[in-house]
C-alpha cells in the first residue's frame, strides 16, 4: 500500500525541522544550566551563613541547648503518651 503524500517527509524539511529543536533545546539546557549554578551558589551561600552562626553560637559563652534537648539529648518515645 502507497503511502500518501502527506506522510512523505521532505529530508531538507525534516532535517531543518529537527535542526531548530536542536537550537531551541540548547536554549533550554543553556537557561537551566544557569539556573542550576544560580541555585548551587545560594546553597553554598546558606550552608556558609549556618555555619558562620553555628561557630558563633558553640564560642558564645551563654550558649545554651534549646529547651528539651539539653545536652543533645533525645525525646524519649519508649513511654506511651509523650511525644
Amino acid at each position: 500500500m502507497p503511502q500518501s503524500t502527506d506522510r512523505q517527509s521532505d529530508p531538507a524539511a525534516a532535517t531543518a525541522t529537527l535542526a531548530a529543536e536542536a537550537a531551541l533545546l540548547e536554549g533550554r539546557l543553556s537557561l537551566l544550566r544557569e539556573a542550576i549554578e544560580t541555585v548551587d551558589a545560594r546553597i553554598h551561600a546558606v550552608s556558609e551563613t549556618l555555619r558562620r552562626l553555628q561557630l558563633s553560637a558553640a564560642g558564645s559563652p551563654d550558649h545554651e541547648a534549646p529547651a528539651g534537648r539539653e545536652g543533645g539529648a533525645r525525646l524519649d518515645h519508649s513511654t506511651p503518651g509523650r511525644a
